[in-house]
């Protein structure tokens, strides 16, 4: 089993950065592709982006793109999302997930963290 911790989040103004962290324990997690998504009041999951296991390829959403950077450390077990000129319609909360492979799929994760709220004040 694979247990994931969010942290990093809280309350920025628009234009200012935060930086999540996802760490993982259990076991390893070096051979899983690992997301983030958000979910905001009223509204359903959304993949925000991905990383594959070796950290060589990036997926974002469009909403994200060029904002947003995810990031990992095998050695450390911990995946990072550096959120910059963030917006008020970034608030949500965070969730980071693990799956066997590459995809975008809110189903196709296997294990999630518990989520860090991120609200962000215009």
């Amino acid at each position: 089993q694979v247990q994931l911790v969010e942290s990093g989040g809280g309350l920025v103004q628009a234009g200012g950065s935060l930086r999540l962290s996802c760490a993982a324990s259990g076991r390893s997690v070096s051979s899983y592709a690992m997301g983030w998504f958000r979910q905001a009041p009223g509204k359903e999951r959304e993949f925000v982006t991905m990383i594959n296991w070796s950290g060589t390829n990036t997926f974002y959403a469009t909403s994200v793109k060029g904002r947003f950077t995810i990031s990992r450390d095998n050695a450390k077990n911990t995946v990072y999302l550096q959120m910059n000129s963030l917006k008020p319609e970034d608030t949500a909360v965070y969730y980071c997930a693990a799956a066997p492979r590459s995809n975008y799929d809110v189903d196709e994760y296997d294990y999630w963290g518990q989520g860090t709220q991120v609200t962000v004040s215009s």
